[in-house]
C-alpha cells in the first residue's frame, strides 16, 4: 500500500489554550492511529495571538482519515481540524 503525506491545521479552542498541552495530546493520538512515524509539528501565528498547531506525518493511504480528525476533535479545546495537504509519498 502506498503511504501519503499528510499536512493537519487544528485550531485551539481559544488564545487562552495551553498549546503545549493540547500539541502532547494530539500528538499522542496521531501517534496511536498510525504507530511508529516521524511526526512534526509546528506552531503557526494566525491572527490576533491565535496560533495553529500544523503536524506533518506520513501513513498508509488505506487508512481512514476521518476517524483520526473525529479522535482529535472529541480533544478538549480543538475547535477545527483541516487537512491542509495531502500527497503520495515518493520512493
Amino acid at each position: 500500500m502506498a503511504q501519503v503525506v499528510i499536512s493537519l491545521r487544528i485550531m485551539p479552542g481559544g488564545i487562552d489554550t495551553n498549546l503545549e498541552l493540547l500539541k502532547e495530546e494530539i500528538w499522542k493520538v496521531i501517534e496511536g492511529f498510525i504507530g511508529n512515524s516521524e511526526i512534526r509539528v509546528e506552531k503557526k501565528p494566525v491572527a490576533f495571538g491565535l496560533n495553529s498547531l500544523n503536524f506533518v506525518f506520513s501513513m498508509d493511504e488505506g487508512k481512514n482519515l476521518e476517524e483520526l480528525e473525529e479522535g482529535i476533535k472529541a480533544l478538549g479545546d480543538v475547535s477545527s481540524v483541516e487537512v491542509a495537504d495531502m500527497r503520495r509519498a515518493i520512493g
